[in-house]
């Protein structure tokens, strides 16, 4: 049985820019408010993190400010490339800088077959000595992990579990079957976590933990217990909140609702531009609905 990195709600934090540069300020202001509304972990340069766009040097840089602002509460880093010397180095680098855990993505636009994620996966979890969380998100990469590819990578001592973003439940339940407590399984997806939960998974990598990290948290806490009715209905009632999250590409929506909120500017690195404004009124009504501006 492998101890899951945590169980619960981690928030795939946003990266604040200001000017072109990482708003530190804002950031350590982000921690905070997770830290308050009693996140589990923290998951930095990710997709929402807007890692594609920054420098080598700017994830190390917000790395070690989330790990020296987080306290207790552990840091996963996203460490994802298509080349897998590329996946080793960044891992590297975010074990140096302090995260206690590493997020990586299938190879994307060169992909690759099925041995292949094997050995990438195994190259990567070789170089480090943190946890490697496989993520599975078919929908940006165009590609997939098989059953009997999990059920091979759970074999490999530091690969944790996966960030399950395929949004196939059965695809869930069969990993689940094969692979046991030997691959810890988190959701992907904000709008399904409770169908995700009550076939095993530990709880949720969140966009919407950014602006609702309290309800994320009562949320997979509800769950985890076995209270799914209460689980139930704080998803279908910020339900609408979260589609709107991924009206335009992620990180696109989130970041206007949390420049709404007045704790970041909506500056984005292109080629992501601000959300349009038909969607800002969809997203303005509904985060003054659920009291939040």
């Amino acid at each position: 049985m492998k101890k899951p990195v945590f169980e619960g709600s981690s928030v795939a934090i946003v990266t604040p820019f200001r000017s072109g540069r990482l708003d530190l300020e804002a950031m350590e202001k982000l921690i905070d408010m997770q830290k308050i509304a009693g996140t589990a972990a923290i998951t930095v340069c990710g997709t929402t993190g807007e890692s594609s766009t920054m420098t080598r040097d700017e994830k190390i840089e917000a790395i070690r400010l989330v790990k020296n602002r987080a306290g207790a509460i552990p840091v996963i880093a996203g460490a994802g490339s298509n080349s897998t010397d590329g996946a080793v180095k960044k891992a590297l680098d975010a074990q140096n800088a302090g995260a206690d855990a590493v997020l990586c993505v299938t190879p994307y636009y060169n992909k690759c077959t099925q041995q292949g994620l094997i050995a990438h996966y195994t190259a990567i979890a070789n170089a480090v000595d943190i946890p490697v969380i496989v993520y599975n998100v078919p929908s940006r990469t165009g590609m997939t992990i098989a059953p009997e590819t999990y059920e091979a990578l759970a074999k490999i001592e530091n690969i944790n579990g996966v960030k399950e973003a395929s949004g196939d439940i059965p695809l869930i339940v069969k990993i689940r079957r094969m692979c046991g407590d030997e691959l810890n399984i988190w959701s992907g997806n904000d709008d399904i976590i409770v169908p995700m939960m009550s076939v095993g998974a530990k709880g949720v990598i969140s966009v919407a933990a950014n602006i609702i990290p309290e309800k994320m948290a009562e949320l997979t806490a509800c769950a985890l217990r076995g209270d799914f009715t209460r689980a139930a209905e704080i998803q279908t009632k910020y339900s609408r909140l979260i589609e709107l999250m991924f009206s335009e590409v992620n990180p696109i929506p989130v970041k206007c609702a949390l420049s709404l909120m007045g704790l970041i500017s909506n500056e984005l690195r292109l080629p992501l531009t601000p959300l349009s404004g038909a969607n800002r009124d969809k997203l303005t009504y509904e985060m003054k609905k659920a009291g939040l501006i």
